[in-house]
């Protein structure tokens, strides 16, 4: 915390129309203060490290590296470092990730400004915060079994386009192995096909484009 008793906060986010918002926001309350702002994930860690702030703010979608990878990163120097995930992506593979890898609280950027700053308080209390909306989306697939990484390899690559022939190939499989990973993800996903996979797949964070 600054000497004038205020919140220390860096905004991590490739958006700079974002990162304006958030400046906006911060500087707004009272018992904030934005200290520093990254576009990538490189100036992240660097700023961390130059400005040792209170509360990060990290946006997922960076252009040189995750913002889960960032967080591993940074949380490498400094393991008790106050991160949030804030970003657009609602996936509850992208939640787990993040949460497992060691983030505080994970937030929508859609979520009400007052509701965004609350959760920047708490997690400066010592809390991990998860907000309903959020919690809605782990809870909804939270019985549902999950991919194995060969599963998530196999519908990379469906995601591709590319057909069980070359897919076999590039993972030294069989097209018939192949085709058993495929009816085994449509089993878990819920989905009816190639392309439903994928969509869903896409939606819930466990592939991406």
């Amino acid at each position: 915390m600054s000497s004038n008793g205020r919140i220390r906060i860096l905004s991590v986010d490739n958006h700079p129309l974002m990162r304006e918002g958030i400046a906006t926001l911060i500087n707004g309350q009272p018992d904030m203060q934005l200290v520093a702002q990254a576009s990538n994930g490189r100036e992240a860690v660097e700023y961390f490290c130059e400005c040792k702030p209170d509360i990060t703010l990290m946006d997922l979608r960076l252009p040189d590296m995750s913002g889960t990878d960032v967080m591993l990163a940074i949380r490498e120097k400094c393991f008790e470092a106050r991160i949030i995930i804030f970003t657009s992506y609602e996936g509850d593979f992208e939640i787990q990730r993040a949460l497992a890898a060691g983030a505080r609280s994970y937030t929508f950027k859609n979520m009400p400004p007052g509701d965004i700053v609350d959760v920047i308080r708490k997690v400066w209390a010592g809390k991990k915060c998860i907000p309903p909306a959020v919690a809605m989306q782990l809870v909804e697939h939270l019985s549902d079994e999950p991919l194995t990484e060969r599963e998530i390899d196999v519908l990379r690559r469906v995601s591709a386009g590319n057909s069980n022939k070359i897919i076999a190939a590039d993972l030294a499989l069989s097209e018939q192995t192949v085709k058993g990973h495929l009816r085994t993800i449509f089993s878990k996903l819920g989905a009816n096909d190639r392309t439903h996979a994928v969509t869903i797949a896409l939606h819930r964070g466990l592939i991406h484009v």
